[in-house]
């Protein structure tokens, strides 16, 4: 079951919905993201980093750190929101899209400010982080967490109430 704050549309045709994902989003648009985001992938510093990152549409707050590798939604960038202050760690995913068979989701993602996502994390269409919260590496987010809590795994469940 999707968030609640997912749209899911039906697929465009008779095969399966990410056969027509460049009906959804401009294939040149798409060529455009991946330049920005592949290379902010490797940038050095964050202020550089911050500034290709929203070359591609997505809203980066200051003194972002976002880690190496960390993989914005290279279709939808524009409905990933990462407030000030927050820290996003090596290799995350944030997604605003998701694809099945007969149909494709989208969902804003937000990062609140000062929230930290640890390494290897997926953070799924329409979550939302809280201000000051925390996600344990490797964990899989598919609800809100809480402002200040802590929360971690696959699932993320709460670990604690306040870090």
């Amino acid at each position: 079951m999707p968030h609640p704050r997912v749209e899911t549309r039906p697929s465009r045709g008779p095969r399966n919905a990410l056969q027509y994902g460049f009906r959804d989003t401009s294939r040149w648009r798409v060529a455009w993201n991946i330049v920005w985001l592949s290379t902010a992938d490797v940038a050095p510093w964050y202020a550089l980093k911050n500034w290709m990152v929203r070359r591609s549409g997505a809203k980066v707050g200051k003194h972002v750190s976002l880690g190496y590798k960390v993989q914005v939604d290279i279709l939808f960038p524009g409905r990933i929101t990462i407030e000030e202050d927050a820290i996003v760690g090596y290799r995350t995913t944030l997604l605003a899209h998701g694809y099945t068979h007969d149909a494709y989701q989208l969902g804003d993602v937000r990062v609140g400010k000062g929230a930290t996502v640890g390494a290897n994390c997926t953070i799924l269409p329409g979550v939302t982080v809280g201000a000051g919260a925390v996600v344990g590496a490797m964990s899989l987010v598919n609800r809100d967490v809480p402002p200040g809590e802590f929360w971690a795994g696959v699932p993320a469940r709460r670990v604690r109430e306040r870090y």
